[in-house]
């Protein structure tokens, strides 16, 4: 597939995906409304504002946040990394972004990732392993990778619809107790249609793993954009390859990696070696192939 092809057709699929996402939340908002109350317009109402309060609580303090909770150390000068710091920096050179800020990982396992809210408030950061293992150019094309991330927003992407997934998570365990506590005081309007309150009861059950899925989703469909526009910066695909090729052959997880921060990472850092829908990641064979084509 040819590079830009592969681009265009990634950010299209992106674009449906996210406007799924979108209103299946505003869908769990209208089950949880209707299943308690008979009405879903006040759920239709409700979601959207309590929606866009968490989201952007979560946005703006998300840089911070995720390097603490991977624990993190900022590069702060050219002295302390020259390699590192000169890396990211042509890179963001290259793709006209502003020069995010660095971080490294103590950590041997190679791997890295990118966040942040917007170019201008982004962060890069990288495993002690990646940069011990690694070629120059091997690390070079995963700077590249994560660059393009926060070239093309993926890094405000994925915290929004972390975000989404938090939300709905919130919003199914609110709405289960009230319909716990309602079927105790023998509260329920009869004049609700059976087929609609079992949906919603159904969705009710199921809304956090579907969110789930389709966050990961996201993940894996912006991680192949990532690549393309990765090797559209380095105009070194393989390097690109061989570098996924040695990490997803490492066995030994990023210690301080998350479930919350895997998605967010160049490669599974948990190496949980799942495929299909409940991946974070594509096929890094997958991936592998689609690179040396171009």
């Amino acid at each position: 597939m040819l590079l830009y092809e592969q681009i265009r057709k990634n950010k299209v699929k992106t674009v449906f995906i996210v406007t799924g996402f979108v209103l299946f939340v505003l869908l769990v908002g209208a089950a949880i409304s209707y299943v308690n109350y008979g009405d879903a317009i006040p759920g239709l109402i409700f979601t959207p504002i309590f929606s866009l309060f968490y989201v952007g609580i979560v946005v703006m303090s998300s840089t911070n946040i995720v390097m603490k909770m991977n624990r993190a150390q900022e590069v702060t000068s050219v002295e302390e990394h020259r390699f590192l710091w000169h890396t990211v920096e042509n890179m963001a050179m290259i793709a006209r972004v502003p020069m995010p800020r660095i971080f490294i990982i103590n950590d041997p396992s190679p791997n890295a990732f990118a966040t942040g809210l917007k170019p201008e408030k982004a962060a890069v950061a990288v495993t002690t392993g990646l940069l011990d293992r690694l070629s120059r150019e091997e690390v070079e094309g995963v700077i590249a990778h994560e660059v393009a991330h926060i070239k093309n927003y993926d890094v405000r992407l994925s915290t929004v619809t972390l975000a989404l997934v938090s939300v709905i998570a919130i919003m199914s365990d609110i709405g289960s107790r009230m319909l716990f506590f309602r079927s105790i005081g023998g509260r329920r309007d009869q004049n609700q249609n059976p087929i609609l309150l079992i949906i919603g009861l159904v969705l009710l059950v199921l809304a956090p793993l579907i969110a789930m899925l389709i966050n990961m989703a996201i993940s894996r469909n912006r991680e192949f954009l990532a690549d393309a526009s990765g090797a559209e910066l380095t105009r070194n695909p393989d390097a690109l390859a061989s570098a996924l090729e040695k990490i997803a052959n490492v066995e030994t997880p990023v210690e301080q990696a998350s479930s919350a921060s895997a998605p967010l990472y160049f490669s599974d850092p948990l190496k949980k070696k799942v495929s299909g829908l409940f991946s974070t990641h594509p096929d890094p064979v997958e991936r592998i192939s689609r690179l040396r084509q171009m």
